[in-house]
């Protein structure tokens, strides 16, 4: 009954359907739903109902029921048409696109299905086109970020997409010519430090290689309200506004080398007058207390890094005079601040020695005698015209500023030392009742007797006033400075056994003094600082640095100090550890001359029975347990103008000297040795880049490179490698390098297209005819890899070298290794073109006899690439087949053929075998019956 009933509903539905009303239909098809189970009479009822909810525009609904009758029936071609149709009408586009696909694939002749299907495929498209179009993104995030009431989950991803847009060139593009600044600059004036954060950096962006968006920006923004957000206090604000600025000097000055692109081509900009402004915000910000300690600090690194020459051989230093005249007074200022002053600007531990730095960068930076004499007077004006008999704060400020020139150019500070009444006011300071007085007198004193030839006036009248202040006070904060003082004069002379400042033991028990209280937790940071200093100059003597190592809480707590905010640590640090693993440079002794200096009673230097390998070695062990790659790490990462190129080569030589032993090498790209090494290869010294490209060859020549420089960075390891190939360097740096390249080559061929860009080939050959065996096996090794890449085969391949000559050569050298990777290399080029194997007859009339003694050898790797050269040439051509078999090789082959292949020599046998093989499918062969 209830079927039949349900039936009779259906009816009802469709005739009221017909009627066009939709609404009856609809109530009709819902009473007979709940009459019936029958799946097929379900299915209909659904679909019609669907039907119904298009008509009256319930796209819901009726997407709902298409659904339930889909469910029942897949294949139910109207319900699937039906969803589809109400999926358009909700815009779920790509889900009706489905549908209406699998109907026209149930029904491929059906017009309408076709047609629908056209349709949805352009809609989708002219929405993906809108979705993802630049304008609309942009449009999108600003109405996002703007709007007070947006979610902050929302208000995040908008802020990392306009950053994210701001870095490709064609959204920076966009953002500036949709309004983007003067949008951003609304962010600014929000004052949410997470807004004007991502407005900050995607400014940045928008500037970056773009001189004409850089200056727009520029004036657009204003150079003092930059400055004034890089003054703030928040420390992450500050470097942002740094990096901006940083990216607007670079695209002003041409430094980022982009060529000009569209209409920024038709535009000559004169940008000397802006830059000029932005340095004379700068210099202002130096002396304004209006400025934090870190926004001071980020104006002095933009003043480092963009005002001295970064090549003494350019000329021009216009910009260093500049600043000379206009802001040295103001640099000296904070260079001279003393923190426990009531008028000291404020400061971070950084400051003053980034002051110093760039003293010490603008003095170098001068190219004549008359420009130096020029920047000695205004320091000696500054510093006499800052002393004030009435008043001893003055005082203080002027024996800080020498202090800080000291710590700078040295020579100069030297100079300004026997200014009338420097050193009187000095020693007048040391006996002063206040702390902060004696505190910046024994500074002064420490960096005054930085050498030994320059210290004469401190070390006569210096250790005694040092050694009763040490003994006199009781304030920790003087006693450490007066000892460090004492330490510095202590190591005098250097690592010279002989040359002894102080009486036996007096060395070890400043140290120990040093240590107790680089361990002591309870004395702030820069105290605990200048324990680390007098360690730099103590670890001289190899007693004390032999005693350090084994103190493992001094180690660590020295480590932690490298990893804190204060980056004026770094120097100490590195220079600590060059003493203790023995990386400083030793001057070689020639025996004949020892003998003449002894003759002629002059003094010979003595080396301490400690500083011995074997005791160098046992050092290096100790501090590679006691975490110290962590340390280095974390130095080399320092962002910092304080993180200058000696102290970079010191932290080169530390790594090559921990990269010794091969059993290291893997402790050290775990904790990410490998990672920090290629920065110090890149930047710095001469020397620095030479020691740590030296240390990334023995890492790369053992370690996995995926796993020791993981992702891109592996290819920025290919050019410090290839430098060292120099014939300037020495054996065994080509050596390291040729391991290390070797391996590289193995892992990929963009590694070898990356050799082969640094123009390492020429290098390679170069060695392959060295005579020194190690280094000629390298090098073949290196080529058997880069042979696979197709540029190297090309040279093989081009007429007029002889390049295939030497590797054929080399395959009857008697070393095994070098004839293992010549027949290698052969084999891999023989594989690769037919031409190689008609040359490879005709560079050499021993070619072959070297093929049979390749064919015969003892080894079978050798064995192998034999046979795999021989197959390669029969398969090349009949006439060259012929050739061999007439010769005695087909005799060699058949003897190696017959043996009975086992385990190890399966692969030999084979080899032998296909090549029989070819010369029967030749016909120069018959198989025995």
């Amino acid at each position: 009954m209830a079927e039949a009933e349900a039936m009779q509903l259906k009816e009802e539905g469709n005739q009221h359907f017909q009627l066009q009303d939709y609404k009856a239909a609809t109530k009709s098809y819902s009473q007979a739903l709940k009459l019936t189970k029958d799946k097929a009479l379900l299915a209909t009822l659904y679909r019609n109902r669907a039907a119904c909810g298009l008509k009256t525009e319930s796209y819901v609904q009726a997407a709902s029921d298409a659904s339930r009758a889909i469910d029942i029936n897949s294949s139910d071609i109207k319900a699937l048409y039906r969803r589809c149709q109400a999926l358009e009408h909700l815009g779920k586009l790509d889900q009706a696109f489905k549908d209406v696909q699998r109907c026209a694939t149930l029904e491929p002749q059906n017009q309408s299905f076709q047609e629908t299907l056209r349709r949805l495929n352009a809609s989708i498209q002219d929405k993906l086109r809108v979705q993802f179009s630049t304008d609309s993104r942009v449009q999108t995030m600003f109405e996002i970020l703007l709007d007070r009431n947006s979610e902050a989950d929302k208000l995040e991803k908008a802020a990392n997409n306009l950053i994210v847009l701001g870095r490709e060139e064609a959204g920076a593009e966009r953002i500036f010519q949709n309004n983007g600044v003067a949008l951003l600059m609304q962010l600014l004036d929000t004052k949410r430090p997470e807004l004007m954060l991502a407005a900050v950096r995607t400014l940045s962006g928008v500037c970056s290689s773009h001189r004409a968006r850089a200056t727009a920006i520029l004036h657009a923004v204003r150079i003092d309200r930059i400055c004034s957000l890089m003054a703030v206090e928040n420390e992450e604000m500050s470097l942002a506004v740094c990096n901006l600025l940083q990216a607007i000097i670079d695209a002003l000055s041409g430094e980022d080398k982009q060529e000009p692109r569209g209409k920024e081509e038709a535009l000559v900009l004169d940008s000397k007058k802006d830059l000029k402004q932005i340095t004379n915000h700068l210099l202002d910000m130096l002396i304004s207390k209006k400025v934090s300690g870190q926004g001071r600090d980020q104006a002095l690194n933009l003043l480092n890094k963009n005002v001295p020459r970064k090549d003494l051989a350019i000329h021009d230093n216009s910009r260093t005079i500049y600043v000379v005249d206009n802001g040295l007074r103001k640099i000296l200022k904070v260079v001279g601040q003393v923190p426990d002053l009531p008028s000291c600007l404020p400061l971070t531990d950084n400051t003053r020695m980034l002051a110093s730095i760039l003293i010490n960068k603008l003095y170098d930076d001068l190219r004549c005698d008359p420009e130096r004499d020029h920047f000695r007077k205004i320091c000696e004006e500054y510093i006499t015209g800052t002393f004030d008999p009435q008043d001893m704060d003055k005082n203080v400020i002027a024996i800080q500023t020498v202090s800080g020139i000291l710590q700078g150019p040295f020579d100069l500070g030297n100079q300004l030392l026997g200014l009338k009444g420097v050193m009187e006011m000095m020693v007048a300071l040391c006996g002063s009742e206040r702390e902060t007085d004696q505190l910046v007198a024994v500074e002064a004193l420490i960096h005054a007797s930085t050498k030994l030839s320059r210290a004469t006036f401190i070390i006569t009248n210096g250790v005694s006033l040092l050694k009763e202040i040490y003994k006199t006070t009781k304030n920790e904060k003087i006693k450490i400075r007066a000892l460090v003082g004492l330490c510095k004069l202590g190591s005098a002379g250097g690592t010279d056994y002989a040359l002894r400042q102080f009486a036996e033991g007096s060395t070890e028990k400043l140290a120990k003094q040093c240590r107790k209280w680089l361990c002591n937790a309870s004395i702030d940071t820069r105290t605990r600082k200048w324990a680390v200093e007098g360690l730099a100059y103590l670890t001289l003597d190899a007693d004390v640095k032999d005693d350090f190592v084994q103190d493992i809480p001094a180690l660590q707590a020295m480590f932690e100090l490298a990893k804190t905010p204060d980056k004026t640590i770094l120097y100490s640090v590195a220079t600590t550890l060059v003493n203790c693993t023995n990386s400083y440079d030793v001057k070689e002794v020639i025996p004949e001359l020892v003998q003449l200096a002894k003759f002629s009673k002059q003094h010979v230097p003595e080396e301490h029975p400690k500083d011995k390998k074997d005791f160098v070695d046992m050092r290096v062990k100790r501090l590679l347990k006691a975490g110290v790659t962590s340390a280095l790490v974390c130095m080399v990462k320092a962002d910092n103008a304080i993180l200058t190129d000696q102290t970079k080569e010191l932290l080169a030589r530390v790594f090559l000297a921990l990269c010794d032993n091969p059993k290291d090498r893997g402790t050290i790209v775990a904790q990410g040795g490998g990672k920090a090494l290629i920065p110090l290869a890149l930047e710095g010294t001469d020397v620095g880049k030479v020691k740590a490209a030296h240390a990334l060859a023995k890492i790369a020549a053992v370690s996995n490179p995926d796993i020791a420089f993981p992702g891109e960075r592996v290819y920025e390891v290919v050019r410090p490698l290839v430098s060292l190939l120099n014939t300037q360097r020495d054996g065994l740096q080509n050596y390291e390098a040729l391991l290390g390249l070797t391996n590289l080559s193995g892992r990929s061929d963009k590694l070898r297209k990356k050799i082969v860009k640094e123009k390492a080939l020429p290098d390679i050959e170069n060695y392959m005819f060295e005579n020194h065996d190690q280094l000629r096996q390298a090098a073949t090794e290196c080529m058997c890899n880069m042979v696979v890449n197709t540029e190297v085969q090309e040279r093989f391949l081009a007429d007029g070298n002889d390049r295939l000559k030497l590797v054929v050569l080399l395959c009857g050298e008697d070393d095994d290794k070098v004839q293992n990777a010549a027949a290698g290399a052969l084999a891999m080029l023989t594989a690769a073109h037919k031409k190689l194997c008609f040359k490879m007859t005709e560079v050499t009339t021993q070619w072959l006899e070297i093929l049979q003694r390749l064919c015969l050898h003892d080894r079978l790797s050798v064995q192998h690439r034999g046979l795999v050269i021989a197959y390669n040439l029969l398969a090349a051509d009949a006439e060259l087949a012929k050739k061999l078999v007439e010769s005695e090789l087909l005799e060699i082959l058949t003897v190696v053929g017959k043996q009975e292949p086992d385990e190890k020599r399966a692969a030999v046998v084979q080899t032998a075998r296909e090549c029989l093989i070819k010369c029967m499918d030749y016909g120069f062969i018959k198989p025995v019956s």
